[in-house]
């Protein structure tokens, strides 16, 4: 999960002036600068940003909607110098010129990304420590082996609706579904409140036209989460925020979940549809997991490399005259962090093709101050997701020629429209679950069950360090059967 695509504004009215910056002095010169709104960029994202650091160096000027200036941030060491330095470049839109000066229309499609709101991700300083400390103190006091649980129980119950099908839409039917069901049990969640949380913010996400009243439901029903949690806490992060001795109001407690059921279900659906897609389609993949020079987080991890699920993050606004890569930044200029360029910037990547197995210094998080306080919990969905889906149809394959494959693209991303496998059809084999969708109560599932789930991610961290070659075929039954799969067996 990455916070810096929570790109949908709530309901709730601000007030309050911008903090000040020096003078604006800059008179753009427009002509012939590149749109990140323009086709070019859409459809060949990659193409477009190399053609850019050909042409500009690390850091690019460019145009977004409305012919709008901003720079785009395309080098490696460039991104992180903007993410670690808020002083120079602030996360407060508040002092973007095309703001001060109203040139950004009421209904450009900017403003869900950046108009400011109150929460951690728009503030720095003392009041952006004190909400983010609460944030990230709270997500983490569930452990490792909670939140893999709570995984399993929403994918059974996923799998288990298709798996009799024999065919599935692993997109729409898996990797759009699993991250806000996970979370909506983390938030403490009833069971049915699950599939509607996911249509509303799945609607939400597509700006359709019942997008403001799928937001209406996602915001009253995290107000009646909180009052509710406020009134009967549990072991929950809901509980746990409003508990939190930052001493947040109920609408900073309501934000902030707003802020983790979006960055969770648009960023964790992504790299989870990408990371199928790639174990199904690639042969590199496919060699290095069937030769076990590759476990599931390795590949995990090559995506997020490769393919950030956030291409283009907004934004940063230098604090004041500054000088980045050669070029001449202004006070209130827009920065957009190239994620998927730095990426692949050249100076850190020459040759692409080299695996980057276990190296986890991508972009594809952001970092400094505002660096995703969630991405453990999505690395968590996706792996353990992935892996009960191969251990639950060994032979599953792409039903239609890869090349059928389409994605819908815009500034920020692009998303896979679908994944349609096919597969025997088989029984469902579930677990056995809950009635309750909290976490604790899912942390407190009979001790049969939980030896299961604790003896599989056992086995897991021991595949993972070594060679599964060595290991007897009687001993790693999902293993060999994903090993058989990925060789055609």
């Amino acid at each position: 999960m990455t916070a810096s695509d929570t790109n949908q504004p709530s309901t709730t009215s601000v007030s309050g002036p911008p903090p000040e910056c020096p003078a604006h002095a800059r008179v753009w010169d427009t002509e012939g600068l590149a749109r990140l709104f323009g086709p070019e960029a859409v459809n060949d994202a990659t193409g477009f940003y190399e053609r850019l650091r050909a042409k500009h160096g690390a850091v690019a000027p460019v145009l977004v909607d409305g012919d709008l200036p901003a720079w785009l941030v395309l080098g490696y060491r460039e991104n992180l110098e903007v993410l670690r330095t808020p002083t120079r470049f602030s996360h407060d839109s508040r002092i973007w010129h095309c703001f001060k000066e109203n040139k950004v229309a009421a209904d450009s499609p900017l403003m869900p990304a950046l108009a400011w709101q109150p929460v951690c991700l728009f503030m720095d300083g003392t009041e952006h420590e004190r909400l983010r400390v609460a944030l990230t103190e709270s997500m983490t006091r569930f452990d490792r082996r909670g939140i893999r649980r709570c995984v399993t129980r929403s994918a059974h119950q996923l799998i288990d609706e298709f798996i009799g099908n024999g065919q599935a839409d692993l997109v729409s039917q898996f990797a759009e579904q699993l991250p806000l069901r996970v979370v909506s049990q983390l938030l403490g969640m009833p069971d049915e409140t699950g599939p509607r949380l996911v249509e509303a913010t799945r609607d939400l996400l597509r700006g359709s036209e019942t997008a403001f009243k799928s937001n209406e439901y996602l915001v009253a029903t995290l107000d009646e989460l909180v009052a509710r949690k406020r009134a009967a806490p549990g072991p929950d992060i809901t509980s746990w925020l409003i508990g939190h001795s930052a001493n947040l109001t109920d609408e900073e407690v309501a934000q902030h979940l707003r802020l983790v059921a979006i960055a969770a279900n648009e960023n964790t659906t992504n790299l989870m549809a990408n990371t199928l897609r790639m174990v199904l389609t690639d042969p590199r993949f496919r060699a290095s997991l069937t030769g076990g020079s590759m476990t599931l987080p390795d590949a995990l991890e090559q995506m997020l490399w490769d393919e950030p699920p956030t291409a283009v993050a907004p934004a940063r606004w230098a604090t004041g005259d500054t000088e980045l890569a050669g070029q001449s930044i202004k006070a209130g200029d827009m920065l957009l962090l190239g994620l998927a360029a730095g990426n692949a910037d050249p100076v850190i990547r020459p040759d692409l093709s080299v695996p980057m197995h276990g190296n986890r210094s991508h972009l594809a998080f952001t970092g400094g101050p505002h660096e995703c306080p969630g991405q453990d919990i999505g690395r968590a969905v996706v792996d353990t997701g992935i892996d009960i889906l191969l251990m639950r149809l060994p032979d599953i394959e792409l039903a239609v020629p890869e090349s059928e494959l389409r994605w819908v693209s815009h500034w920020i991303a692009r998303h896979l429209t679908s994944l349609p496998v096919k597969f025997t059809p088989s029984r469902r084999e579930g677990p056995a679950t809950a009635t309750d969708g909290s976490a604790g109560e899912v942390d407190g599932a009979p001790a049969s069950q939980g030896a299961v789930d604790g003896g599989r991610e056992a086995a897991r961290d021991a595949l993972a360090a070594i060679s599964s070659a060595d290991l007897p075929r009687a001993h790693t039954p999902w293993w060999s059967r994903l090993k058989g799969w990925l060789s055609g067996k």
